[in-house]
């Protein structure tokens, strides 16, 4: 087998707080909404929101049921340019997205600002 990954889903307690954060912040727009699990219109890798309940009723796995905590991954959202950086990240954290770190210039010659989620996701924009 040759591993490809086809969907990213978030696992949350608040559905619907994190669709509207996807939605209204970073300005996705949904394909399926089944109430616990919402799929995202994505050119690439699909991408949703899932209850962590559903999670949980499908596979009757307890760490569905563990309370969640620091931070398990990130998504980097690219750019064109590194002044889109700036400007993308002002924008996010007007509309509520919570600042973690202003973009700065990283020693490897990216731009790299960083936000959280309402669940507190820390996620990234960057340019090359």
């Amino acid at each position: 087998m040759i591993p490809k990954i086809s969907l990213i889903s978030i696992l949350t307690d608040d559905v619907e707080k994190m669709v509207k954060f996807y939605k209204e912040v970073l300005g996705f727009t949904s394909e399926d909404e089944s109430g616990d699990y919402i799929e995202f219109i994505h050119d690439g890798v699909r991408f949703a929101i899932c209850s962590r309940k559903l999670g949980y009723d499908l596979s009757q796995d307890e760490s569905y049921r563990a309370e969640k905590s620091g931070q398990s991954f990130e998504l980097a959202f690219w750019v064109p340019n590194k002044e889109e950086v700036d400007k993308v990240y002002d924008e996010l954290i007007e509309k509520g997205a919570k600042p973690i770190k202003k973009p700065i210039d990283m020693p490897w010659g990216q731009r790299t600002g960083l936000f959280a989620d309402p669940d507190g996701n820390i996620h990234e924009i960057y340019a090359d």
